[in-house]
């Protein structure tokens, strides 16, 4: 009998992650180096197969593991299949500092990763600071101690536990913002720095990763931040898209995710034209010319603006949709305005039919 479907799910999902980084591996190696077998690759979840002998040369996954039920999941899941490809898996607890006991936490989930056969395994302690309020801090610390995990270890890719329901929300908390189409686009499969950052279970929903830790007796840690309605994305969780379910249905969370994919396939369309037209508006001096600015349709010449913007040293977190609007009156709505201070002491105005754009 094979594995509880919950458990060939997350499987399933990893495998595909897991083989997608081994052919990026092979590609940036050289010609001479060789696949896993297809059969291997392509085999069933259930289905027991020998464990390849491992290579010196074979990429590492990192898993970054809170303990959660998502989180053990797909820890459970890339001990079960990086043995199969050849791929060397580790794992990476954070310790946020943020609860009585964290560290201890910390330790546990080290355990239960060892445990797995899971190597390198190790938790980094973090201090989270204020900028952004709490959830946004810890995010950044967070992911400030997986980048530099990943480098120290040398790690082709680190895989996070984030699920359906999380893409979800992250829909959600962009159209509060009103940030726009990117913010719609919710989280990629593959982000960060060479795309360092996998999710493989953004097709799946948190249902089925806690469902897979019960059907395997993981244990599983619910981090009481999650219910504390003190937190947006928590309030979001337990109100809001229950409420939505309640006034429109089921399939809220399927249609918002299919909104994220539709968003992000726009957006990055977008992206690129708007890269493409960013050299055509400059005059042969590299300067903007705003006549030419004027003439590009509104989507894309707000990416040429900001783009202009954060290369002049205004931060991405802290430049905002009504910041670039202000910069966007001065192509269309000209009557003579002052300079615009944005984010990052950035300066933007016009002069002589050129827009200017750099720090004060």
């Amino acid at each position: 009998m094979g594995p509880h479907p919950a458990v060939a799910a997350i499987r399933l999902a990893v495998r595909r992650v897991l083989h997608d980084v081994l052919t990026e591996h092979t590609r940036s190696a050289g010609p001479d180096r060789r696949t896993p077998h297809p059969e291997l690759a392509e085999a069933g979840a259930g289905r027991q197969r020998p464990a390849l002998p491992e290579r010196p040369d074979a990429p590492l996954v990192l898993v970054a593991c809170s303990g959660g039920a998502d989180s053990m999941a797909l820890a459970s899941a890339l001990a079960f299949e990086a043995p199969k490809l050849s791929v060397r898996a580790g794992g990476i607890t954070v310790d946020h500092g943020l609860q009585a006991g964290s560290d201890t936490r910390a330790a546990e989930v080290v355990e239960r990763l060892t445990a797995m056969r899971l190597d390198p395994v190790e938790a980094v302690a973090v201090r989270v600071g204020h900028d952004g309020g709490p959830e946004a801090a810890a995010r950044e610390a967070r992911y400030a101690a997986l980048d530099a995990a990943a480098e120290r270890h040398g790690a082709a890719a680190v895989l996070l536990g984030h699920t359906r329901d999380d893409q979800a929300e992250t829909v959600l908390l962009g159209l509060a913002r009103g940030s726009g189409i990117r913010s719609l686009s919710g989280m990629a499969a593959a982000s960060g720095p060479a795309g360092r950052y996998r999710r493989p279970f953004l097709q799946l929903d948190r249902q089925t990763a806690r469902t897979a830790c019960l059907a395997q007796s993981l244990p599983v840690w619910d981090d009481p931040h999650n219910t504390d309605p003190a937190y947006t994305r928590s309030r979001l969780r337990h109100e809001g898209l229950p409420a939505l379910e309640k006034a429109l249905g089921k399939g809220v969370v399927e249609a918002l995710a299919r909104t994220a994919q539709l968003s992000r396939d726009d957006a990055d369309a977008l992206d690129t034209w708007a890269a493409e037209a960013d050299r055509a508006v400059r005059d042969e001096a590299g300067r903007l010319e705003c006549a030419k600015l004027y003439a590009l349709p509104p989507a894309v010449r707000r990416r040429v603006l900001r783009r202009a913007v954060m290369e002049a040293g205004s931060p991405a977190g802290s430049l905002f949709a009504r910041h670039i609007e202000e910069v966007d009156r001065l192509i269309t709505g000209w009557r003579g305005q002052r300079a615009i201070n944005l984010p990052g002491r950035v300066e933007a105005m016009r002069q002589g039919g050129r827009l200017v754009i750099r720090q004060s």
